[in-house]
């Protein structure tokens, strides 16, 4: 798959559409004088019509920070750069009113939680295009016409509301929604999670497809490691709050250098080959591992420390690390190359793979 923009001369300097730079969210503890550091110090780049997966175990701040770049929240440090402008400057109330917002769309985890129950299919794709384009009337029926069909939503089904429909168009309503407005970035939030994985095999071929035909941006946030080998092109692993390992997909998955993504990746189950036949990249990336290619499954001794406790001179991973030492008790490692495009943060980085 090429992304939008692949034939240009390399001379030609390429902005990214998606720039976070030293992004921290905290919260107060209730009750007490701690604070919770949700998002810590993130930094990252997403370029146009690439797919990027963001994995990470739960409570580790994925969530937080797909509000934080949808505008739901405000930073409490940092710069959120969208297409050059600094949009984390805007106030998250203020930067909903504005016509920007139509260009980050979502895809939520359960589409039943999603849609408005008292909304039929048709009047919630429409509502973005009459409060953020301004459509109305027969243009606001031929738009969501035409993009229900573009997602394989029978036109039929748009006068039902969503306890009339299965699962997968219930889905298929809320990515509708989500790409009328021609977004630039999309944000899927485990957007298969809830589905079954005969309609989840549907789904991510749907999204392959309209990321092809339209040329559209993905953060593709999800805990099923091998969907996000399928998908993207870039992965980032992020750990309380931080990233501690971020690449191309291929290269992370099958060289891992942080201890806890070698930790996920052992946990992986092996590819099914039909899925893979049904993926949009190719069979060299993301072809299944042969059983004698299987890695011994490493178990994390105890569980991660609350990241409001933290201390900014311990790594967020000791304790659990089973490759940890005494520098790691006085000293936060820091991302660091590992090649070109590969990055961890880790101590033990110059020592070499087992």
């Amino acid at each position: 798959m090429t992304a939008p923009g692949a034939d240009a001369s390399p001379a030609t300097p390429r902005t990214p559409l998606v720039e976070v730079q030293g992004v921290s969210k905290r919260f107060p503890v209730r009750g007490t004088r701690r604070w919770l550091h949700a998002v810590d110090d993130v930094s990252f780049t997403i370029e146009r019509g690439e797919c990027v997966g963001l994995v990470g175990e739960s409570g580790c701040g994925k969530s937080t920070l797909v509000r934080l770049l949808t505008r739901l929240l405000d930073p409490t440090e940092g710069r959120l750069v969208f297409d050059g402008r600094d949009v984390g400057a805007v106030p998250a109330r203020r930067f909903a009113r504005e016509p920007e917002r139509a260009r980050i769309q979502m895809v939520f985890q359960d589409p039943a939680d999603s849609l408005n129950p008292r909304f039929t299919a048709f009047a919630t794709i429409a509502e973005p295009l009459r409060r953020l384009a301004r459509l109305a009337g027969g243009e606001t029926r031929r738009r969501v016409e035409d993009v229900a069909e573009l997602v394989g939503l029978p036109r039929e089904l748009l006068g039902r509301f969503p306890h009339q429909l299965s699962g997968g168009q219930q889905q298929r309503v809320g990515i509708a929604r989500a790409i009328a407005l021609e977004p630039a970035l999309l944000v899927l939030d485990e957007p298969t999670s809830a589905l079954d994985v005969s309609v989840q095999a549907v789904i991510l071929h749907l999204l392959a497809d309209l990321r092809r035909r339209l040329g559209m941006t993905y953060l593709f946030v999800s805990h099923d490691l091998n969907l996000v080998r399928l998908m993207s092109d870039r992965v980032l692993v992020m750990y309380l709050g931080r990233i501690v390992e971020a690449g191309p997909v291929g290269e992370v998955f099958e060289r891992p250098r942080h201890p806890y993504t070698r930790a996920l990746v052992s946990a992986i189950p092996v590819l099914d080959s039909t899925i893979i036949e049904a993926s949009p990249h190719s069979a060299e990336r993301c072809s299944a591992p042969t059983a004698g290619a299987r890695r011994a499954r490493i178990r994390l001794a105890g569980e991660p420390r609350r990241s409001d406790r933290s201390s900014p001179t311990v790594c967020r991973f000791h304790g659990r690390c089973p490759d940890g030492f005494e520098r790691c008790t006085r000293e936060m490692p820091q991302l660091r190359s590992v090649s070109a495009h590969h990055v961890a943060a880790c101590h033990r980085l110059d020592e070499p793979l087992a």
